[in-house]
């Protein structure tokens, strides 16, 4: 074995281990939204081994079309980083994000991108179209999608389903 290959112990935790803690972070993030009558999407910009900001959707509480988690983790984390490049941090979202949020990452630099649940309707990572991994855009974060999909899908499914009027 090569000397710069690390081998994981039974005490550290792996990388899926890991990227799972901090979806579960952004996906109690989103709920608190639920609360709020905000669609339950959450987001986490994490640096290392912290998470340095957090949000949920907000754009019904602040009338915001651009009130989504990811923009205001995102700017959130570039204030409490005190710089507008996060070229050292991973964001966490419940959603694939949408063409608005993945401009913004792309903006932001955002090193990797993770998130749970795809959008068919306005995914921006692969599903109506992959924005993040545009080749003519001047930055492409590592992307992982479908982390705790099924959990975060039900959770947004569950949100409207609730909501829904049922029919006379």
């Amino acid at each position: 074995m090569p000397s710069d290959v690390r081998v994981a112990t039974d005490r550290e935790p792996t990388r899926f281990a890991i990227d799972e803690q901090f979806m579960r972070n952004a996906m109690a993030i989103a709920n608190d939204g639920i609360r709020q009558n905000e669609v339950p999407i959450g987001a986490v910009v994490v640096r290392g081994a912290f998470i340095v900001a957090g949000a949920n959707n907000r754009t019904i509480r602040d009338q915001d079309a651009t009130a989504h988690a990811e923009l205001l983790a995102i700017r959130e984390a570039c204030a409490a980083l005190d710089r507008w490049r996060l070229d050292d941090c991973t964001l966490y979202a419940t959603l694939e994000p949408c063409a608005m949020c993945a401009g913004a990452i792309v903006l932001a630099r955002v090193r990797r991108v993770v998130f749970g649940a795809w959008d068919e309707k306005a995914g921006m990572a692969g599903s109506l179209g992959d924005l993040l991994r545009h080749p003519r855009l001047n930055h492409s974060p590592e992307v992982q999608g479908g982390l705790l999909g099924d959990e975060c899908a039900v959770m947004l499914s569950d949100f409207f389903e609730e909501r829904r009027v049922p029919p006379l």
